[in-house]
């Protein structure tokens, strides 16, 4: 089968790619910007990528060999429902559909078992943390995270029994799952253009929970939802005293860290001891406190409960070396900024300055008035913290002149190509 990506380059799709690849199927794709991600691919063996998503481009693949399934990304539906390859692919009758419908092909074909990590914000280091225990374990996987791991695991091992996924909740993909084993790492409403109220967010949540036949979550979580004390749930105390000596830096890594543990006990029957030792050996992920240069680190933090647990990692992280911590952040779109500005107010308390810049802009309203820096940062409990900034020359000297003087500098983003993060590593990774 023939399965071709659009979006190819996003941290959803990409991965898949990956695992489609492994599992024996032709991948092709494209993107609508060249990223290191795209290279990424190339080098692990997915070398049919198209840079521009035009009609040209896709009828040359499908002559050269006929696509059988075109998956495409929500981003391409948003902006523009009839997108010249989504339009070709109907007109040339090719199955299309997002990424959930492919997986749930490929999880049948292969005859695996899912375990599911959902939430607001902890889905990708949860996830990769229960990878990271089963490579300890030596028990062969297939998996997909939407971030690169800092250790080496097969996307799609031979004879796995468990396929371990980032269950994402924008668009409502978690649910076109059901679950062996689903683990909800923290419940806060977001994507708000998907969920337009906190109450449909809530029942999203107890649809996908509903569907799953054992979920792993916290007690608050538990009751936030409503849950009540069914059978098929396993709560978890956040005051259980042996979260905070899992040798990890950071609260809510640690948070994440048992909340794996308790996942791979579950379905392995390890002792637990065993894997808390394991997890204290977590070599990360990218984008998760990832270190580019000397006292220069990236975090893929862009909501409000994100940002306060990449603060907690880098204020443990300071306050060992006696340093002081500089934050660079960039929201992750600005129609969530409407929704969220309010809840700023202390999440980057504890850092020296703060340097904020204009938001990332993808999936818009073009209805919605856009936000600047200087306007959000009042809406901090202490905004003299905070100054706007752009990326730039002056950015980068500033950045420079606070490595030079020894400070810790974290910056905060969730975008794609054209990033803050991506900026970064252009100008200070040799």
């Amino acid at each position: 089968m023939h399965i071709y990506f659009s979006g190819i380059g996003g941290a959803g799709l990409s991965g898949l790619a990956l695992v489609a690849q492994k599992a024996g199927y032709k991948v092709s794709g494209s993107d609508k910007q060249d990223s290191r991600t795209i290279e990424y691919l190339k080098q692990h063996g997915i070398t049919d990528i198209h840079i521009g998503q035009d009609r040209e481009a896709i009828a040359a693949v499908h002559d050269a060999e006929p696509i059988d399934w075109f998956v495409y990304t929500a981003a391409v539906s948003i902006e523009n429902p009839n997108a010249p390859e989504l339009a070709f692919c109907r007109e040339q009758n090719i199955k299309t559909s997002k990424r959930d419908e492919i997986l749930n092909q490929i999880l049948a074909d292969k005859k695996l078992k899912l375990i599911a990590i959902a939430g607001t914000h902890g889905k990708s280091t949860t996830t990769a943390l229960v990878i990271w225990l089963f490579t300890q374990l030596k028990l062969p996987i297939g998996y997909n995270v939407g971030a690169k791991l800092a250790f080496e695991a097969d996307v799609f091992a031979s004879g796995a029994e468990y396929f371990v996924y980032e269950c994402d909740e924008f668009d409502r993909n978690f649910l076109a799952f059901e679950p062996y084993l689903s683990v909800i790492s923290g419940v806060s409403w977001d994507h708000h253009e998907v969920f337009p109220t906190r109450e449909d967010y809530q029942a999203a949540f107890r649809e996908f929970i509903d569907q799953s036949q054992h979920t792993i979550l916290w007690e608050e979580d538990r009751d936030y939802l409503g849950l009540g004390e069914a059978g098929r749930l396993s709560p978890q105390k956040t005051d259980n005293a042996t979260i905070n000596n899992i040798a990890l830096k950071g609260r809510y890594t640690r948070m994440d860290a048992w909340l794996a543990v308790q996942s791979v006990h579950k379905v392995t029957g390890a002792p637990v001891e065993d894997l808390l030792t394991a997890v204290g050996k977590f070599p990360g992920l990218q984008r998760r406190m990832e270190q580019l240069a000397p006292n220069l680190y990236t975090d893929y933090a862009h909501t409000v409960e994100k940002i306060r647990g990449a603060m907690s990692v880098a204020l443990e992280m300071a306050a060992e070396t006696n340093q002081k911590l500089v934050v660079v952040y960039e929201p992750l779109h600005n129609r969530r900024q409407h929704y969220i500005m309010n809840d700023y107010k202390d999440c980057f308390n504890g850092a020296e300055q703060v340097y904020w810049i204009p938001s990332y802009l993808a999936r818009e309203d073009p209805n919605q008035r856009i936000i600047p820096p200087a306007e959000l940062i009042t809406r901090l409990d202490d905004p003299s913290i905070a100054v706007p900034a752009e990326m730039g020359a002056d950015l980068k000297r500033t950045i420079e002149s606070h490595l030079a003087k020894g400070d810790l500098v974290v910056a905060m983003s969730g975008g794609g190509g054209g990033s803050l993060d991506e900026w970064l590593r252009k100008e200070f990774v040799a």
